[in-house]
Formats: C-alpha cells, sequence, structure tokens
C-alpha cells in the first residue's frame, strides 16, 4: 500500500514525487517511456528558473528524477493499463503488476499533434518544434515557417517575429480558422507571409533541418523549399492541436475537452485524485507551470493522506 501513485514522469509528476516523498510519504511513480515527458524533446531550456541557460531538457528532467530518489520516490517504467480510483483504496494496474495507494496524482502529459509526414520524427529539435515560446529564441534572424490556421498558429507566428528574419504561415485551407482580430494583425504585420492550400509532405537535411517539400493541395504539385546558404538551418513550428493523454480515465473522470477538470487545489471530482501538469485543462502550458501544479497536487495529496 502507498501513500501515493503519481503516473507520469514529467516535470508535473516528478515535481509532484519530490514533495510527496519529502514529506515520508511512500511514494511510486509510473513512466512508460523516457522520464522527463516532452521537455527531453527540447535541446535546450534557457527560461526554467535557477537553471543555468544552457541546460538541456534531458539534463533538467535528470535532476528532477535524482531530487525525487533522493528523498525516497520510487520510480518503475512499466505501462499503466488501466485504472481503479473510486473508494478508499486506489488501484493502478500496470502491464506487469497491480498497485495500491490512498491517492493518485494523474501527470500524463499531452502529445502533440504531428503532421505525419517523413522525416518528422528525426528533425524535431533539430529544426522542427512545436514550442514557439520554448524554441523560438534558437531561430534569431533564420526563415521559419509555422504550419496551422487556428489561433495559436496565427499567435505563435506573430511572437515568432521577434527572433526570426521572416515567418510564413503554411494552412491546409485556402483561409486561416483564427480570430479575425488575430487575423488582422497578422495580416498588418510585414515580417509575415501565407502560403495557403498547402501541405509539408517530407523534411530533409543533414545535422539539422535544411529543406522540406510543399505540396500544392489544389494542383498536387510538389516544390521544395531550402534555407538560405548562409543560414544553419531551417525553422518549422507545427501548431495544429494538443492531444492529451487521458484514455485511460475517460470512465472514471469528467473530461472537459479530452483533459481533466481540477479545482485549484488540482483535485478531481474523485476524493484522493489529482491531476497535474499539461493533462489538465488549462490555458498555459510550461515546465514550470506543470511543476507547479506537480507541487499542489502533492500537498493536498498529503493534505488527504493526514485526514
Amino acid at each position: 500500500m502507498y501513500d501515493c501513485l503519481i503516473i507520469g514522469a514529467g516535470p508535473a509528476g516528478l515535481s509532484a514525487g519530490i514533495y510527496v516523498a519529502r514529506s515520508n510519504m511512500k511514494t511510486l511513480i509510473f513512466e512508460r517511456e523516457n522520464t522527463g515527458g516532452q521537455i527531453t524533446k527540447t535541446n535546450i531550456i534557457e527560461n526554467y528558473p535557477g537553471t543555468r541557460t544552457d541546460i538541456t531538457g534531458v539534463e533538467l528532467s535528470n535532476e528532477m528524477l535524482k531530487q525525487a530518489e533522493y528523498f525516497g520516490a520510487e520510480i518503475i517504467s512499466e505501462e499503466v493499463v488501466e485504472v481503479q480510483l473510486k473508494g478508499d483504496v486506489k488501484k493502478v494496474i500496470t502491464d506487469k503488476n497491480t498497485y495500491e495507494g490512498k491517492t493518485v496524482i494523474i501527470a500524463t502529459g499531452t502529445h502533440n499533434r504531428k503532421i505525419g509526414c517523413k522525416g518528422e520524427d528525426e528533425f524535431t529539435g533539430k529544426g522542427v518544434a512545436y514550442c514557439a515560446t520554448c524554441d523560438g529564441p534558437f531561430f534569431q534572424d533564420l526563415d521559419v515557417y509555422v504550419v496551422g490556421g487556428g489561433d495559436a498558429a496565427v499567435e505563435e507566428a506573430i511572437y515568432l517575429t521577434k527572433f526570426a528574419r521572416k515567418v510564413t504561415v503554411i494552412h491546409r485551407k485556402n483561409e486561416l480558422r483564427a480570430a479575425k482580430s488575430i487575423q488582422d494583425e497578422a495580416f498588418s504585420n510585414k515580417k509575415i507571409d501565407f502560403i495557403l492550400n498547402s501541405e509539408i509532405v517530407e523534411f530533409s537535411g543533414k545535422d539539422m533541418l535544411s529543406s522540406f517539400k510543399l505540396k500544392d493541395l489544389n494542383t498536387n504539385k510538389i516544390r521544395e523549399i531550402e534555407k538560405d546558404k548562409d543560414d544553419f538551418a531551417l525553422g518549422v513550428f507545427v501548431f495544429i492541436g494538443y492531444d492529451p493523454n487521458t484514455e485511460l480515465f475517460k470512465d472514471e473522470l469528467n473530461l472537459e475537452k479530452g483533459y481533466i477538470k481540477v479545482n485549484k487545489n488540482m483535485e478531481t471530482e474523485i476524493p484522493g485524485v489529482f491531476a497535474a501538469g499539461d493533462v489538465v485543462y488549462k490555458s498555459v502550458r510550461q515546465v514550470i507551470t506543470a511543476a507547479s501544479d506537480g507541487v499542489i497536487a502533492a500537498i493536498y495529496a498529503g493534505k488527504y493522506v493526514d485526514k
């Protein structure tokens, strides 16, 4: 019997693990893939307070992991396949074992909705990115392309003009889906161009992204866009949506647009069950906000166990 079972070992799950284990609660953290979650795909994280500005996502997650283990948290690499959250005893069932706990913190995060074209995975973190706030500064004075036509895509395109030499929005439809006020701001920005009725079908390069193939959906013609010969890379930011990792919980919890609803204490509607990080329905998804959510969930999980 564990005091707290934490599903997910990204910034939210590891931060929760640090605080729960430090409170002398018996803690178990599940992670099916690499510890650290999505931040391990980020080459450099330069805006996390208190760390050096060249720390990598892998390094930051490893430091969080060391802290959690230092305070006594156990971390196991098993895939959670089922949960039973109602009642005083919570059960987390993996592909190998069944575990029981007094509380559960869900920190399964989200995954970026990808284009799905050839070379996308290969060049993720090497020119292909999914977070302008995280990676925009690395593309200072380079040509940058933004894939998507919704609010997030156009807003991120506007944001990227702070760094990029030029930003081009690529969208599959013949008009953008973003709110008119956002579109107006983008159309009036001299650093932003638009390519409509088009989609990327392949990324190419050696060490970094140097070119991609673009298909015109009206004519089916394919052309190649290449980096300037003096540039070290192209930047392509994909903003076509996120998918929360909540499939396991759809029969146990009420979801909003697929995300888990919580109150200010990170409590779900089931007593003793909390959620933290990107899996929670909220507006800002950053490493620091995920860590904050994890800490809040941990503190209130401790209060629940004490009662």
